[in-house]
């Protein structure tokens, strides 16, 4: 079990955030492992309008249930859409930390109290699939193949020290969100998880991995298409090629100053 940092502020509130775009099939169960895994904890269901009825099984869930809220958007925005309306949503109503699920229950709700344990010691906790201990089950070896490579790339690239930056499972601090800037966050499709973290990493906060078993769907079409992956990868390159770009201008500065010296 981690042991609390007494610098960094207890977590008592916190907000489950699951983004639904036709999941009504799914959505009942995951809410209920939440509850049963998690029972002090609020979940908030980020519905974007599902054309299967997805909300309205989300207001019948909170209406039996206190701590099922829902939050009804005008349409598919893509997935950073609907978690910043969320973000934003638990920080004006004082949570302490904000949890990223998805609805399908690749994510399992079991996981979480290791979670929020590591969360007492970091800033943001990564479920990650790519550390020791971390599993795929129910993926072909050629999608695994592209998310490990993926990630590869990424921590190449950005030089960043994270196994898993594309990972969906979270927890943040409420002020490891105030402090990363949501009001200039742009990305909106599943390359949000990136920008997250890498803005964390840059912001020199600490971010921890947890090893987790994601499962994938039963129920349901995924989300994730080839074009989603290539604009991911695009945007990361350009990501990639600026941050080289500030390291040679930072040396270059350097070696000018000394030179004057």
């Amino acid at each position: 079990m981690t042991v609390p940092d007494p610098t960094r502020p207890p977590i008592t509130r916190v907000a489950v955030l699951i983004p639904t775009y036709n999941e009504r099939d799914n959505l009942p169960r995951i809410v209920a492992r939440v509850r049963d895994a998690v029972p002090a904890a609020d979940v908030v269901v980020l519905d974007d309008n599902s054309p299967d009825g997805t909300g309205e099984v989300a207001d019948s869930l909170a209406e039996r249930d206190p701590q099922v809220h829902v939050l009804h958007r005008a349409g598919k925005e893509g997935l950073g859409a609907a978690y910043l309306a969320g973000f934003r949503w638990a920080l004006d109503r004082g949570y302490d930390a904000v949890v990223e699920m998805d609805a399908d229950g690749s994510h399992r709700p079991e996981d979480l109290p290791r979670l929020l344990d590591a969360a007492a010691d970091a800033d943001l906790v990564i479920g990650s699939r790519y550390v020791r201990g971390g599993t795929v089950v129910n993926w072909p070896l050629s999608r695994k193949a592209i998310s490990m490579g993926g990630n590869l790339y990424i921590r190449a690239i950005l030089g960043m020290p994270v196994n898993d930056a594309t990972a969906g499972y979270r927890v943040y601090r409420a002020e490891t969100l105030e402090a990363i800037g949501l009001d200039q966050i742009e990305s909106a499709g599943y390359v949000f998880q990136t920008d997250l973290t890498v803005r964390t990493v840059r912001a020199g906060m600490t971010v921890v991995e947890v090893p987790i078993t994601f499962v994938e769907r039963e129920v349901g079409e995924s989300k994730m298409d080839g074009d989603v992956v290539k604009e991911s990868m695009r945007r990361i390159t350009g990501w990639g090629v600026d941050h080289r770009r500030r390291q040679v201008g930072s040396l270059l500065h350097r070696e000018r100053t000394w030179h004057r010296l």
